[in-house]
Parts: structure tokens; C-alpha cells; sequence
């Protein structure tokens, strides 16, 4: 999955698979956790969002399943 960097809040890169709808996010303690079930058009708000961590915050963070990748 390609990994777009970025530098808000406690977020470090984001990537997306829309073939399977997980999103991947990497955190700054070098956590990395895949929401599934995550629309394209969520994606693409939070990929071009100006506002990264608040969107993740209020969108996606309590709203879809998370697992820990190793």
C-alpha cells in the first residue's frame, strides 16, 4: 500500500487500498493500524484535508474497526 507522509497531529502517513477498503494510518510512536471498511470518499477528505488529525479524530478514529499491523 503506498503511504502518503504527513505531519499533523499525532499522524505521520496515511495510505488507502480501495480495493478492500482499509485505511492504513501510522502514528508517531510508529504505530501502525488498518481501518476497514472505510469509504473512498472518506479517504479522499482526509488525504486532502487541511486539518488532518481533527478529521481522523471526529471521522474515523471511534467510527470503523481497527487492527494493529505488525
Amino acid at each position: 500500500m503506498e503511504m502518503k507522509r504527513v505531519n499533523a497531529g499525532k499522524l505521520r502517513a496515511i495510505g488507502y487500498d480501495a480495493a478492500t477498503r482499509v485505511l492504513r494510518v501510522e502514528f508517531d510512536d510508529r504505530r501502525l493500524l488498518d481501518y476497514a471498511g472505510v469509504p473512498s470518499e472518506t479517504w479522499r477528505r482526509l488525504s486532502t484535508s487541511g486539518s488532518a488529525w481533527s478529521y481522523f479524530r471526529d471521522n474515523i478514529e471511534d467510527e470503523y474497526a481497527a487492527r494493529r499491523v505488525k
